[in-house]
Formats: C-alpha cells, structure tokens, sequence
C-alpha cells in the first residue's frame, strides 16, 4: 500500500467542510468588501466557540507584536498551560485547553510543539478519556492545531495515529455529548487529510464519518428521520470532513462513493434543519465538480428532479422558516445550481498582507473552510508563515520582507504571481493526481 500525499493536488477543486461560502473572508490589508455572513452559507460547528479563543488569546496577549524576551515569556505561559491541563478542577483544565488552543492559532510555532509532541499528546488523550463535553470538544480541536504545528511529517502521523483510536471510540459513543462527538469528526477528518498515512487509515476514518451522518438517509419507509438540532449539528460536522478526505482520494475512489452517495445525498435535503440542507447540496456540487474532471458530460441519475429539488430551495419563500435561514438558503442553492448546471464554482479572493489566495472550487473552499474553523483569525498569521497552508495553497516559500520597502504589490504584480502559481499547479497536477492512488 502506497502513501498518500496530504495535500495531493492543491489545485484541485474539493468541496465544504461545512459551507466554505459561510465563513468570514481572510482579508488583512484587503481592498474587498466584507462578505455579508447572513447571505451566506453557515454550516461550520465551531465558529460560535471562536469568541471564547480570542478572549483567551487576549489574556496571553497573543494580538502583540512579540520580540525575542515576549517569546520567551509566550513560552513560558504555554508550558503553564500543559501543566495544568493535569490539574483536578475540570473548569480549570478546560480553560488550560482554550489558551493552549489561543497560543497555537494565533501563533505559528512549530519547535516549539516538536519538542513537546509527545507531552502534547498526552495532554489531549488525558482530557479525552477523563473529560466530559465541552472539555472534550476542547481537546479534540487542540489536537487539530498540533497537526497544524507539526504539518505533514512523521511526527505528525505519530501522534494522529496515537489519537486517533480515542478520537474514533469519542465519535461513535452515542452516550458522549453531541458537542465533544462534532470536535471529534473534525479532529479526525482534519487529522487525515494532513498526516502522511496510509490508504486503510483514511477510508477507515472515511467510514466512521459514513455511519454517523448516514443516519440522516431515509429510513426504510421513506420518511426523512427526525434528530435534535445538536444531532444535526454532527452529522453535518461528519459530512464536512468526510467530504473533505475525499478531496484528495483517487479518481477510481471518487468514483465509487459517487455511485454509492450521490443518489442518496438528495435525501438530505428534505431535512428540517437548513444547515444540513445546505452542505448536503454543497456536498453533491462537489461531486458533479470531482466527476466532471474525469468527464464532462457527466449527468448523473434523476438529474431533472434533483434540479427541481435545487430550484425550490434557491427560491424558498416559506414563511415558516426563520428569514435568515431563508437567505443562506438562497444564497447557497443558487451557487450550487450554477455549477451542476453550467459547471460554474463560486468564486472568492481571500487576501492577506502581499499575498492572495482563490477559492475557485467547492474543493479549495472546502479545505479553506476546515483550517479557518480551528485557526479563526489566527489563519491569516498560518498562511503566511506556516509552509503546510502555503503547500496546500500553492503558495511557495513565506515571502521575506525586507524594512523599508513597500508590503504593498501593484495589481500587475499581483496578476503575474497568480499566473505564475496556476501554471506551476498545473504543471504538477498530474504527477500529484497519479500520487494519491492506491496501490492494492
């Protein structure tokens, strides 16, 4: 069995990890306008927990600019931090987990968490195993941002494949919060896509995020089932990063979990909940768009009622409905016609300092989407320092800037490098396609 590349094909177009669309836009130092998030798709399980991140940030005094005695002392309150994450009170070690969650989003610190992988690790599975909800939803994602420290190495499948079975065993507890169960799909979907392991150990993280939001199919006489909304909120955290990992499987692999979810994906969009809705529709956008790079004139079966389907939720006028449901609605079914219809993606340019990057794709807006839920606004400092985001976005070398000259590029400049980055991803998405198929 061959090794997988983390990032296989970063030019390729891979889908939602909940709705890319419903996140806020990256953009420091940008000349854009601010999308307007109620128009917008909002189907990501954390982000209403970010607020509670920045406030721990603050207290570290992480929004500073630090010199070498405040990186020092930086240090010096994380390593109080895994200290107390063994400490008796429960409150005690979870507000240990946010500033230790606080630290490494905002901050890129990669030898630092090298050294302390290990005790790192430790600290996550002891909260794990001893928490309960939210302290275990802490964890999870704190696993998350040490795989974003680490990037893709051997240190970083070392310690995902130690989480990994307590991250399993958290999933499919059905007596463990909904809440610690969502951190746990994201831990695991984020965990494989970025640790160099192997083809069984994705498909059976694939398969655990399977069985949770399958339960959202039909049931046997046809009716749509009817779950909590913090159900709902785990199934669609489970269909996000399974759609994730399935960015960067093979073409046969894509192949065959279109054949098998494509014609039941349909079904979910019957839900009452509107954030299931709509990563189910973004999550069939992606597979028209992951099908049509193989063949383009891919149709799929029933597409005439599929396309009714999509139009009546485009244009849902339900007064039942909640209004700004109704507009994420809109707003997202409306894209997700586009691109089955006349193979259209939406587009978004997310700027940062000098550099941008496209979302061109429901694949890139998907794999955006997942590192923006734990990073929040630490993702602009990643994707400028971090060579793993840079890897996944094309992104080259962290640019050096040299005192006294201008951060700002012209717009001819910025035009040049993104033409130079597509014909260099171009160039290589062959070789890196051939890269991610199994060797059985």
């Amino acid at each position: 069995m061959c090794k997988k590349s983390h990032i296989a094909e970063p030019d390729r177009k891979l889908s939602p990890v909940g709705a890319a669309g419903g996140l806020p836009k990256s953009n420091e130092g940008s000349e854009a306008d601010n999308t307007d998030l109620e128009t917008a798709s909002v189907t990501s399980s954390h982000l209403s927990e970010l607020d509670s991140i920045e406030e721990a940030a603050a207290k570290l005094g992480l929004d500073e600019e630090d010199d070498n005695s405040e990186q020092n002392d930086l240090e010096d309150k994380i390593e109080e931090l895994i200290d107390g994450t063994t400490q008796k009170s429960a409150q005690g070690r979870q507000t240990c987990l946010d500033g230790l969650r606080a630290a490494f989003a905002k901050k890129f610190l990669p030898e630092f968490v090298q050294k302390r992988k290990a005790t790192l690790s430790d600290c996550v599975e002891r909260c794990l195993k001893r928490g309960k909800g939210e302290e275990q939803g802490a964890a999870a994602l704190l696993s998350v941002l040490v795989y974003i420290q680490l990037g893709a190495s051997v240190d970083t499948e070392e310690v995902f494949n130690s989480m990994k079975p307590i991250l399993l065993t958290t999933l499919q507890d059905s007596s463990a919060s909904s809440k610690a169960r969502r951190s746990c799909a994201l831990a695991l979907g984020i965990g494989s896509f970025i640790a160099p392991g192997d083809y069984e150990t994705l498909k059976s993280c694939m398969s655990a995020l399977e069985q949770i939001f399958s339960q959202s199919y039909f049931k046997g006489d046809g009716s749509s089932p009817t779950h909590s909304p913090e159900i709902h909120k785990l199934h669609c955290a489970a269909i996000s990063a399974w759609t994730l990992l399935l960015s960067i499987m093979s073409a046969r692999v894509v192949g065959e979990m279109i054949e098998s979810h494509l014609p039941k994906l349909p079904q979910l969009l019957e839900s009452d909940d509107v954030n299931l809705r709509i990563v189910a529709g973004e999550t069939i956008a992606l597979f028209y768009e992951l099908a049509r790079e193989e063949d383009e004139e891919f149709y799929g079966d029933d597409m005439d009622e599929l396309m009714a389907k999509l139009k009546e939720l485009a244009t849902d006028s339900n007064k039942y409905r909640a209004k700004k449901d109704r507009r994420q609605q809109r707003s997202s079914f409306r894209d997700i016609m586009k691109t089955i219809e006349t193979n259209e993606s939406p587009y978004e340019l997310i700027k940062f300092g000098q550099e941008s990057i496209e979302l061109d794709s429901w694949v890139r807006r998907r794999q955006y989407s997942a590192l923006r839920e734990v990073l929040g606004s630490g993702t602009n400092t990643h994707l400028k320092e971090n060579h793993l985001l840079r890897e996944i976005f094309g992104l080259g070398d962290p640019l050096v800037i040299i005192p006294g000259t201008s951060n700002q590029l012209t717009k001819f400049e910025r035009h040049q490098n993104n033409l130079a980055a597509f014909k260099a991803l171009t160039k290589v998405r062959s070789k890196q396609r051939d890269k991610r198929v199994p060797v059985l």
